[in-house]
This record gives structure tokens, C-alpha cells and sequence, in this order.
């Protein structure tokens, strides 16, 4: 059961000749979510041999450039190759004023509609969901509104086990309730408790997206104990000026949210193209927590499942 975020670009507002600006996929399920969509997104998709027709649901973070300036180009994509799914982008409301004279330029022959779906700034709300999986957009610190995403699966129901129905004879009628923790009573008036009919369903699995921010400590909360954390890590401390001014974080308070938060492991990127290497960040990044990888674009990390017990 497939839980795997893809990074498709890794770099900061200026792209080099080796990163993209920001832009990751996350498959939950066989669901493609769309996390960013930085200038070239198109292209990385089509390395990552992502098939643009998985493409449904698309996130934007904020508006500055580097994380919607490959939205046209994209959404331009799909109506070349004439694809029909309606493609859900929740972004700031001003995303729609920005993009909307492009689409209707773009209009002619589009057998899909793009609906918008504004974004909240002052609180964690969730904004999709369907029988297995939720998101939810939370506010961050940055110049501008900006927002962070929680992508988690819903909790599933238990498994009965197939010799507990034998067993106990168990009508099919009741089966439903004992998969929601009901115990079950026999014909003799026996109470069999749900712990021994059942298996506990796998923990469910979750990712954070902590979009372009300052150090902001009410993110910890929102997210604790999620099994991996995107955070962005635009420098490192001996810019500590420049990431305050820009309302950036560095590598350090990227590890130090990840230490807050319990999280299972750390992803760091965002870098700014004034660094010839990554190699500063992850060794700053680890010395506070050592679980942290660096993105690497045409990366895929995945969180298995985690089998829960009694």
C-alpha cells in the first residue's frame, strides 16, 4: 500500500543548472497529490515517468513565483493532450485572479474545468478528503500568506480474523460492528472481547509540508508525530540575518521543529543558490536531528506501514 513523496525540485527562489524550484508529488494510496508547482514541474513529472493524468488535486503554498510559475504550463500540458479529469487547486484566493486570463485564453478546446479552492491563513482546517485519506492546510510564518499541508491516511477498521467467524459462528450481520471494536456475544451468552476476534488495522500514516517560513513553534503541534517532515532549510546559521529578514528558516530550526514535533524523520531543501553544496545543511540539520536526509531531486521516500498490536 503505496505511501511515497517524490521530490520534483529542491531549490530556493533562483533555479541553478542542477535544482528545480519547489515542487514534490505525494502518492497516498494511488492518490497524486501535487504539493507546489515551481517553474519546469512539467518536465520533472515527466522524468519521474509521473503520468500527468494521475494529476487531480494540486496545492499551492504561497504566490511567490518559485512555487506556482509551472501551474500554466502544466494545466497548459493537460489540454494538449486532451485530458478530462477536473483538475481542484488549493491556493490563496489571488491565485485565480493571477491565472484566470491565461485559462481563458487557454479555453477553447478544455474538456476539464479548474476549480479553486482558497485557502484559510489563521487556522489548520482540512480542505479535502475522501474514504481514505485527509488534508489539511495549516498557517505558516512567512512575508506573505502562506500555508503548510498535512496529508494523512484515515484510521481503518480492524481485521476479523476468518477463524474467530468459524469459531463462534459469527452472523455476517454483526461483522460490521466488530471491525468498529464491538464484542461479540454467542448464542450461549458468552461475551468474546473485539482484542480476540480481531487484528488491529496498520497505524496511519502521515506527511507534513511546512511550506517557506520563519521558526514558528505553533507548527509543532499541528503536526506532531507525523512518519516524515518536508521543512524548508533555505540557509544555514552563518546567514542567521538573512533568513530573519526573509522570514526563511535555517537548517537548524528546521531540526529543531522536527525535535518539537517527534517526528519520525526529517527532509530538508529549499536551499538558496548562494551554497555550492548541501553538505553544511545536513551536518547543521543533524547535529540536532540525526534522522534528516537532504531533498534530492528524483528522490522517492516512503513510510511504511507501521502493524499496530493489542
Amino acid at each position: 500500500m503505496t505511501f511515497e513523496l517524490t521530490i520534483l525540485g529542491s531549490s530556493s527562489a533562483i533555479p541553478t543548472s542542477e535544482k528545480y524550484p519547489t515542487a514534490q508529488v505525494l502518492n497516498v494510496l494511488e492518490r497524486f497529490f501535487l504539493i507546489d508547482c515551481g517553474e519546469g514541474t512539467q518536465i520533472q513529472l515527466r522524468k519521474q515517468k509521473i503520468g500527468f493524468g494521475k494529476i487531480k488535486h494540486i496545492f499551492i503554498s504561497h504566490l511567490h513565483g518559485d512555487h506556482f510559475y509551472g501551474l500554466i504550463g502544466l494545466i497548459s500540458t493537460f489540454n494538449l493532450l486532451g485530458l478530462k479529469n477536473n483538475i481542484h487547486i488549493y491556493s490563496p484566493s489571488q491565485l485565480k485572479d493571477v491565472i484566470q486570463p491565461q485559462l481563458d485564453f487557454l479555453k477553447g478546446d478544455m474538456q476539464f474545468d479548474v476549480i479553486f479552492h482558497p485557502l484559510n491563513f489563521k487556522k489548520a482546517e482540512r480542505i479535502y478528503e475522501d474514504k481514505k485519506v485527509e488534508v489539511f492546510s495549516f498557517p505558516v510564518k512567512h512575508s506573505i500568506n502562506c500555508s503548510g499541508f498535512l496529508f494523512r491516511e484515515k484510521q481503518r477498521e480492524a481485521n476479523i480474523n476468518k477463524e474467530s467467524i468459524a469459531r463462534y459462528q459469527i452472523p455476517i450481520e454483526q461483522i460490521k460492528n466488530i471491525k468498529k471494536g464491538a464484542d461479540f456475544v454467542t448464542a450461549s451468552g458468552d461475551t468474546i472481547p473485539n482484542s480476540e476476534l480481531t487484528t488491529p488495522p496498520p497505524h496511519p500514516r502521515s506527511y507534513a509540508f511546512s511550506a517557506d517560513t520563519a521558526f514558528h513553534p505553533p507548527i509543532a503541534e499541528i503536526i506532531k508525530g507525523v512518519d516524515l517532515l518536508y521543512h524548508e532549510a533555505t540557509f544555514t546559521e552563518e546567514l542567521r540575518d538573512w533568513a530573519d529578514k526573509t522570514y526563511h528558516s535555517t537548517a537548524k530550526d528546521a531540526a529543531k521543529m522536527a525535535q518539537m514535533a517527534e517526528v519520525g524523520k526529517l527532509i530538508i531543501g529549499h536551499f538558496s543558490s548562494r551554497y555550492d553544496n548541501d553538505e553544511p545543511f545536513a551536518n547543521e540539520a543533524r547535529s540536532i536531528f540525526p534522522n534528516t536526509e537532504i531533498a534530492v531531486e528524483g528522490n522517492k521516500y516512503s513510510v511504511s506501514q507501521k502493524q499496530r498490536h493489542h
